[in-house]
């Protein structure tokens, strides 16, 4: 049990803050895991808040890793605690869960094409135990595969702009890359969120096996990183210094990996 004490959750924002000092000129997306500032209490989400704002202030866009799933006036409220511009958690995507059926996706889709933010839906995830559902097989094919097909109408109208990706995305798996593949014929508009790399054992090319071609190289998703940015060194590594050193060393073996891998 973590306790609810008000200095745990002001020393959690000082850290993500800190960290967002150290990274803010390299990424263009943070992902907080709301789950960890809920087990701090009313604590944590004001953490969380001030968190949204500070990597706002810094220039950054916001996923919420909240993997929301339910149906009718609950999925709603979920929908606007997280996607309305005026919520106090207001970020710019978030993830969802799909596993209740398509109509408890709608809310989020509705509420992100009215403000202009993304939808992130679990499609093809990291865990080994993922497989368990993910891949059991239907007569539609592996069953991520046929939630992947049943974007594809949320996939075309939350396409805008002149980019022409749409701000649904879905997650992927480097640690599957092959998965990717064929989610990527399914939903070749759609943004990847993919995970596995790094700490899970993907490579930087399996991260981006799933992106196309663009005018500066492979495009078409957000490749996570999180354990060996925010923790590179032993927590009994004395130090600020050197913590401060492996997060700027870890960023950059990850730019530069990825950067190799997309051009």
């Amino acid at each position: 049990m973590v306790p609810q004490q008000p200095d745990t959750a002001q020393a959690v924002e000082e850290f993500c803050a800190r960290t967002i000092d150290l990274i803010a000129a390299d990424v263009a997306i943070v992902k907080p895991q709301v789950a960890l500032f809920e087990s701090l209490g009313w604590h944590g989400w004001r953490a969380l808040e001030g968190v949204i704002r500070y990597a706002r202030a810094a220039g950054l866009l916001i996923l919420l890793d909240a993997k929301r799933g339910d149906i009718a006036e609950t999925a709603t409220a979920y929908a606007r605690a997280y996607l309305a511009a005026d919520a106090p958690c207001s970020a710019d995507a978030m993830t969802v869960n799909p596993y209740l059926g398509p109509e408890s996706l709608v809310p989020f889709m509705v509420e992100a094409e009215s403000t202009a933010r993304g939808v992130i839906v679990l499609v093809r995830n990291s865990n080994p135990d993922s497989s368990v559902y993910q891949s059991i097989e239907t007569p539609a094919g592996p069953l991520f595969a046929v939630v992947a097909a049943s974007l594809a109408p949320w996939q075309a109208r939350l396409t805008q702009g002149q980019t022409g990706w749409s701000s649904l995305g879905v997650t992927v798996a480097a640690t599957y890359a092959e998965d990717t593949e064929q989610i990527r014929v399914a939903l070749p508009s759609a943004l990847f969120l993919v995970l596995g790399y790094g700490a899970q054992g993907g490579s930087a090319p399996d991260a981006v096996r799933g992106f196309r071609r663009g005018p500066a190289g492979l495009e078409g998703g957000i490749v996570s990183s999180s354990r060996p940015i925010l923790f590179p060194v032993p927590a009994s590594t004395p130090g600020a210094r050197v913590w401060e050193h492996g997060v700027r060393s870890a960023l950059a073996r990850a730019i530069s990996e990825l950067g190799e891998a997309v051009t």
